[in-house]
């Protein structure tokens, strides 16, 4: 009997090993696509109604999402962790589940303590579901290889907002904010849920890191205590806290900023709305143009161009040309730092227990985020203006710049004596 005869019935139907990869990638984009917009992008367009018709006033909505972040950063260690020990199916799957379970109830509230209870477990989910946790599934099942498969699910991400902002508002005219979010809701639990089951394996081994530079694999706390005792992993930590402290400040106060710059409401819209096709094309740029380079090179190169973008927003002349030029430089610099983020953990601190060491540089990362909206709150009500925040996101932003490249160089070194040979013995 020939081979071709002994092969099973159907099997050259069956679709080979990149396109197996690419349904899997491509599913998980859709379902970062759908979690991204119901999770993140939907609460400034469902605040709005929401607080005028249950009378909350802005300070009180938005800070639902702090608790809701500070909830996720609690979360970032623990879901990693299990990640790590094979349940990536059972924590995203999950977390789908429970993201459409609490969208339905974010839909019923009629009070401030509800609101602020349902985002405690919104903020749970988002540490389930959001890149993290996809980056850690990604890493464990492709092992060295992850990083074509962390990019190519950043450039379906990418597309959430884009997505869902239009959706969302189309949705609430005809149907209110509470339908919109039982709409979201029915997205989790259908699609998301389905695609998490279907994509991810329970309970798979890891695949092989080849390369790696820490010890023999241990169990997840063991290769957390060695990151913590590894300088680049807090000098990456406290780069990567930055990123997330400035962006989340611009992400939610740049357009008030830029209102009281004095820039008209459609010069500010349309030049917001580059931002999110500006983060596309940066991170299809490293796809093409830089798929060989390492990602300290990139790193550094990116986090320069954060400042430089701020810069150009206070040194620049009042023009649609001058915003225009700060949102491309800024969406393209934030779109790859995605990236970086992403891959920062296996090439700059080590491979083994990615979903744990990712989940710890999370909880700063996170809890980053639930300040930042407040804090350039506090600075602008202080100052009087916006001048103090912008100078105030310029600094940290150069401090964000200087921290990395001070990871790379750490980790560089610390790669060099690990690969050095041991020198002979002496006579």
């Amino acid at each position: 009997m020939s081979t071709a005869d002994s092969a099973a019935p159907g099997a050259e139907n069956r679709p080979g090993p990149l396109a197996r990869e690419g349904i899997f990638i491509g599913g998980l984009g859709i379902g970062q696509i759908i979690s991204w917009g119901s999770l993140y992008y939907s609460f400034p367009l469902i605040a709005e109604p929401m607080g005028h018709e249950l009378g909350f006033d802005k300070s009180e909505a938005y800070g639902a999402v702090t608790f809701g972040l500070l909830a996720a950063s609690l979360a970032a260690y623990p879901v990693g962790a299990a990640i790590d020990a094979g349940r990536g199916r059972l924590v995203m799957a999950l977390g789908s589940t429970l993201a459409g379970l609490f969208l339905l109830g974010w839909s019923q509230v009629n009070g401030l303590a509800a609101l602020y209870l349902v985002f405690a477990g919104i903020g749970l989910v988002q540490a389930m579901t959001l890149y993290d946790p996809v980056f850690a599934v990604i890493a464990r099942r492709f092992g060295v290889e992850a990083r074509r498969g962390i990019t190519a699910v950043t450039l379906w991400g990418g597309f959430a907002s884009t997505v869902f902002v239009p959706l969302i508002q189309a949705m609430l005219d005809p149907f209110g904010w509470r339908g919109t979010l039982a709409a979201m809701a029915a997205m989790n639990l259908l699609a998301c849920t389905g695609l998490h089951l279907g994509l991810i394996r329970g309970r798979e081994h890891p695949a092989a890191m080849a390369g790696t530079r820490t010890a023999a694999p241990g169990p997840p706390p063991r290769a957390v205590r060695r990151a913590l005792a590894m300088p680049a992993f807090w000098a990456l930590a406290l780069s990567l806290t930055l990123y997330a402290l400035v962006t989340t400040a611009v992400g939610f106060h740049v357009y008030p900023l830029l209102l009281e710059r004095g820039y008209a409401t459609a010069t500010v819209v349309g030049a917001i709305a580059i931002i999110g096709p500006a983060q596309v094309a940066g991170r299809v740029a490293i796809w093409v143009l830089a798929r060989g380079r390492s990602v300290r090179a990139i790193g550094i190169a990116t986090t320069l161009a954060m400042p430089v973008s701020l810069a150009l927003l206070i040194l620049l002349p009042p023009s649609f040309a001058s915003l225009a030029a700060f949102a491309v430089v800024y969406g393209g610099a934030n779109g790859i730092m995605t990236i970086v983020r992403g891959l920062a953990v296996p090439e700059m601190i080590g491979r083994e227990a990615y979903g744990a060491v990712n989940g710890a540089l999370g909880v700063p990362i996170t809890a980053a985020k639930a300040a930042a909206p407040a804090a350039a709150a506090v600075l602008w009500s202080a100052a009087g203006s916006y001048d103090a925040v912008l100078l105030a996101l310029l600094a940290g932003a150069a401090l964000m710049a200087a921290a990395f490249a001070a990871a790379a160089a750490i980790s560089l070194r610390a790669e060099g004596r690990a690969s050095a040979p041991l020198a002979a013995p002496p006579g």
